[in-house]
């Protein structure tokens, strides 16, 4: 299990969520999402007044229109697998944004795969 080290992460802050994974261009968490869920529900217990931002991004396949969908409905999707163990609603925010903050090229394979993400910000602590 990863250790989130919050003392060091500030408001604003932005983390990538690794193993996330979703069905094809569909919003469905696939079972092996949920490990890497869980150390953000324990991460969230064991801090009881962060409030976090949960982002979806996609890459540039597709139209701005379809992906902004995408993202939405994939953070949605943990925003509901978050609250559904147990954390307040109150305490999370979700929001799609598309392709619009790549993080590599969306050239080749690998880039493209490395903008398909779903990230959780600090909003406060």
């Amino acid at each position: 299990m990863k250790n989130f080290l919050l003392d060091r992460v500030e408001v604003g802050a932005k983390v990538i969520l690794k193993n996330i994974y979703f069905e094809f261009g569909k919003s469905n968490l696939k079972p092996e999402s949920y490990a890497g869920l869980d150390n953000v529900v324990k991460l969230l217990q064991s801090n009881e007044t962060i409030r976090i931002e949960i982002s979806g991004h996609t890459d540039n396949i597709g139209s701005l229109k379809t992906n902004t969908k995408l993202s939405t409905d994939r953070a949605k999707a943990v925003v509901d697998y978050l609250v559904k163990k147990g954390i307040p609603a109150s305490r999370l925010e979700y929001k799609g944004y598309a392709f619009s903050q790549p993080i590599a090229p969306n050239n080749t394979d690998a880039g493209r795969a490395q903008n398909r993400r779903v990230e959780f910000k600090v909003l406060s602590k």
